[in-house]
């Protein structure tokens, strides 16, 4: 017994590659309410979550982005004047972004200083890493605010590249409209 495939006679020819076709928002804010240490305006596209690390301490949030599959995680450290205690939260959060050395293809890193004269320091990640994007900005006397982008998928930035850059934007409008509380 002989069996024969065959096809209606046309050649095979492979799809071409094709992404998701990813819709974004245009921007919106709203002003962040509640007893934080600080105020800023984040996306409206966004919701404020409370941080459910078990490390977590006081003042800690997320900005979660359930559409985008993405979090800015936003962690707040009071320094008190204490200059050793920002030197030591200093040391940590340039520790956490070099950590990414090993899969980064670059870590570009810039300081800031925002509209209510604070100094920040912006790093953005490239190559495979699971943040692209993270900040911190000081008052340098009393207090200290670090911001780093998350997803919640493996990472391929190359296709998430559209999402980074939408978010991005976003957080440079925090970081920009950041104002610690007296």
């Amino acid at each position: 017994m002989a069996v024969v495939f065959s096809a209606c006679e046309k050649d095979y020819l492979p799809r071409p590659m094709g992404y998701n076709r990813i819709d974004l928002p245009e921007h919106s804010f709203a002003t962040l309410e509640g007893q934080y240490p600080y105020t800023f305006e984040y996306s409206t596209h966004s919701q404020v979550e409370s941080d459910s690390f078990n490390l977590q301490e006081k003042n800690w949030i997320n900005l979660h982005y359930p559409g985008l599959g993405a979090k800015v995680h936003l962690t707040y450290k009071g320094i008190d004047g204490d200059r050793q205690k920002l030197r030591s939260i200093l040391q940590d959060s340039f520790s956490l972004t070099a950590k990414h050395q090993v899969k980064a293809y670059s870590i570009e890193e810039a300081v800031t200083r925002t509209s209510k004269g604070y100094t920040g320091v912006i790093a953005e990640l490239s190559g495979e890493v699971p943040t692209q994007f993270q900040f911190f900005v000081t008052d340098s006397t009393d207090h200290f605010l670090r911001g780093a982008l998350y997803f919640n998928t493996a990472v391929k930035n190359d296709s998430l590249a559209p999402v980074i850059a939408y978010i991005k934007e976003d957080m440079m409008h925090l970081v920009n409209s950041l104002e610690f509380k007296k």
